[in-house]
């Protein structure tokens, strides 16, 4: 079934220009490119939603680094590449 959509008077004059300009053939590429981009932030968002929760999960079970330890190893590491790369 073929979805209608009220785009507004400023979303449709940028498809509009779009279409116009070759970038995309139809307004319904664009929409589809739209939508394709909308999934693909979701399907990031959820990822990011899942780390977010196994970081918690880690952190109420004590399975954690200490920050200075982490930022010691940071430190070492970029000393190394400045190191590296002075050479």
């Amino acid at each position: 079934m073929p979805v209608s959509a009220d785009l507004g008077r400023q979303l449709e004059s940028y498809v509009t220009q779009l279409v116009s300009t070759g970038r995309y053939h139809s307004k319904s590429e664009v929409l589809r490119e739209g939508v394709r981009l909308l999934q693909e932030r979701e399907a990031r968002l959820a990822a990011l939603d899942a780390a977010i929760a196994r970081g918690l999960t880690d952190a109420e079970a004590g399975r954690v680094t200490p920050a200075d330890e982490v930022f010691d190893r940071l430190q070492a590491k970029y000393e190394q590449m400045a190191k590296a790369g002075g050479r």
